[in-house]
Order: structure tokens, then C-alpha cells, then sequence
């Protein structure tokens, strides 16, 4: 089972992507950080992401980019975190966007439950600049696959998950 979860900066997706995860059978936990830590205020984000998951039961890969090549194994359910980080990293720093599609639907095979956390697109009204015009594009084209293969989708606001497609359903 694949779930995306949506929503804007803040407003618990990141919590509520770890209760789905938390609410899987016993097993094999992977939570996938992408964040490049660059400055105080995302050490700060790491630090309280770490918080949040302690004694959860998560392994934790780093992994900013090159996710379709990661040395993964199999196991029960993984949390990837997040989406808007991955393409960054990929897209400014020499990695390879095309290959994110491709890294979730090997990770869909690895995990018998996957939980994607990413971020709305297309809902501020501001005109950017045209590499960040180009980056928004990009993510809302993955943004769109990764509901397609998704399937729950859901959007947090103020800390309320809003379904958008399927249901979250666990064998637990």
C-alpha cells in the first residue's frame, strides 16, 4: 500500500505520516530523511523530526539524493520525508530528477506499506523566478505520479487529514 500525504509547511503532515506508519504490523521501520542540512533553522527541523520519531521503532537512512540507487532492503513499512527536499537536491545539487519516479515505485516493491510526505503546489499565487518556477513544475509532475501510483491520498490541514483518494487501510 502506497499513501501520499499532502499539505502546507507546518501542518502535521509529517506527524500524521507517522501514525500511518505506526499503525503497521510489527517489523521492519525505514524512515527516509532527504533534508541537506545547510543551515541552523534546518538542523533545528532535523532535530524536532528526530524528536517526533524517537521510540518508534525507525531505522534511518539519509538520503538527500540518488534514492533509486540507495542500498535498500526489504521491510514491513518506510516513510519517506519528504519529496520537495528530494527534488531539490536532485535538481540544484548534480543529481538526477528523473529517477524519483522510478526510486517510489521500487520502493512501492520493497515496503508493503509506503508513505510519501510532500508538499502543495500551485496554491501561493506568486510568480517565481524560472528556476523555481521550473522546480514547482517539476514537483507538481511528480506530485501527480506519486498520487497515481498512491493508493490513499491525503491533504493535512491544521493537523486534520482531508482524504483524496482511497482509504489508508492496515492488516494490523
Amino acid at each position: 500500500m502506497i499513501a501520499l500525504i499532502t499539505g502546507g509547511s507546518g501542518c502535521g503532515k509529517s506527524t500524521y505520516a507517522e501514525k500511518l506508519i505506526a499503525s503497521t504490523p510489527p517489523g521492519r521501520r525505514l524512515y527516509i530523511a532527504t533534508m541537506q542540512v545547510y543551515d541552523e533553522e534546518s538542523q533545528k527541523r532535523v532535530a524536532r523530526h528526530r524528536a517526533q520519531r524517537e521510540d518508534k521503532g525507525f531505522e534511518t537512512l539519509e538520503c538527500p539524493k540518488g534514492l533509486l540507487n540507495a542500498p535498500i532492503e526489504k521491510g514491513r513499512a518506510a516513510l519517506l520525508e519528504d519529496l520537495p527536499n528530494l527534488l531539490a537536491n536532485e535538481m540544484f545539487d548534480g543529481g538526477r530528477p528523473d529517477q524519483i519516479v522510478p526510486a517510489i515505485k521500487r520502493l512501492g516493491e520493497l515496503f508493503e506499506y509506503l508513505v510519501i510526505v510532500t508538499n502543495d503546489v500551485f496554491s501561493d499565487g506568486v510568480t517565481y523566478p524560472d528556476s523555481t518556477s521550473e522546480y514547482i513544475k517539476a514537483l507538481a509532475r511528480i506530485n501527480r505520479e506519486a498520487a497515481r501510483l498512491a493508493d490513499y491520498a491525503a491533504e493535512v490541514v491544521y493537523s486534520i487529514p482531508v482524504a483524496l483518494k482511497g482509504e489508508w487501510t492496515c492488516a494490523f
